[in-house]
């Protein structure tokens, strides 16, 4: 995940322990990803390898500046959120913030045969929210990388594959965190709401594609992982259980939440980024979810003081709890003990 669970320890010692670790690239600068691109190398194996995920704009959604329409909606979300900023006694913006998330710029970093001491190394580059053009997939593809799109229906899968895709992350419902749905590819966003219907949905893609499908969305063991692959996927993708990991940056508030809050559940909010994402329960998502305009990445930076504020304060109430259905199988252990787990070997 972006925002700092994401760490050069944690991709290295998933790739070590035998999986392939994703360098999320959200939020950073071009410098910063740089920077943790090579500490990741610095901290490889010989012969490991690891994957760099991008947020990419898409094209079918509004971009760029932000319209009358949309500052008016901003404005009243930013009004409700003044009891929140009171509470913590913060300021919010005066106006919002669009960005792009630098993506042609790390594009080009990531492209350059300068970015990384070992180049053979980063085996991948995933595109999450969108699909980059035709000449930037045909520009990795030529560097070495394997190129990975997302989807949440099949329809989507059938695009991913015609977009051409290496491998396509099939993302259930239950996953913790952003949505991964690509609108104007993505029939819907409502498959996989647990591994089963998940699973089910991996045997469907695989029919209608010869793309390798990786499966991702509520994988809390290794039984789970069992029935991915027997459904066809050809690898598993997995968040939330490292959120807890020694080698992750998870925030404080955040690892705390994930282990004591077991008994609430998770829900699907727009309310803190704009965009949907599932998170564990409180405070925020119940009083704010309803009245969330859908508008990313403004909401991102106008709640980004309170999420800071609430984290600060050891406040989960306020922070951007994200978790798939899984959570409370959460452990504090080393990211190669839950490779180890999900994978079979430590049997």
């Amino acid at each position: 995940m972006a925002g700092g669970p994401s760490t050069p320890e944690l991709v290295a010692a998933v790739s070590n322990a035998g999986g392939v670790g994703t360098l999320a690239a959200g939020y950073l600068t071009v410098e910063k990803l740089t920077e943790q691109a090579r500490q990741t190398c610095a901290l490889l194996d010989d012969g490991k390898g690891f994957g760099i995920n991008l947020f990419c704009p898409n094209t079918a959604d509004a971009g760029g500046a932000t319209s009358e329409e949309e500052l008016a909606q901003w404005t009243t979300f930013r009004g409700r959120l003044a009891p929140a900023a009171d509470h913590f006694d913060i300021d919010l913006p005066d106006a919002p913030t669009w960005s792009d998330d630098y993506f042609s710029a790390k594009v080009e970093a990531i492209l350059a045969d300068n970015f990384l001491p070992n180049p053979d190394a980063l085996e991948f580059v995933s595109f999450t929210f969108g699909y980059p053009d035709k000449e930037v997939i045909a520009r990795v593809k030529e560097s070495g990388r394997k190129v990975i799109l997302n989807a949440t229906s099949i329809e989507g899968v059938q695009a991913a594959a015609a977009a051409g895709a290496d491998r396509i992350v099939l993302q259930g419902l239950a996953a913790g965190g952003h949505r991964a749905f690509v609108r104007g590819k993505d029939s819907s966003d409502n498959i996989g709401a647990s591994v089963e219907e998940l699973a089910q949905a991996v045997t469907e893609a695989s029919a209608v594609t010869d793309v390798p499908i990786i499966a991702a969305g509520g994988v809390g063991n290794r039984e789970d992982v069992v029935k991915l692959v027997g459904a066809g996927a050809t690898a598993v993708q997995v968040g939330t259980r490292f959120l807890t990991t020694a080698e992750a940056g998870t925030k404080e508030t955040h690892r705390r939440a994930l282990r004591e809050l077991t008994e609430r559940g998770t829900v699907l909010t727009h309310a803190f980024s704009g965009k949907p994402a599932r998170a564990i329960e409180n405070t925020f998502t119940r009083e704010l979810s309803a009245v969330a305009p859908e508008l990313y990445p403004q909401l991102h930076y106008l709640t980004t003081p309170i999420r800071g504020a609430a984290n600060k304060t050891g406040n989960p109430e306020y922070l951007n709890l994200w978790a798939g259905i899984a959570f409370a199988q959460c452990e504090d252990q080393y990211a190669a003990d839950v490779v180890a787990e999900l994978s079979g070997s430590a049997e």
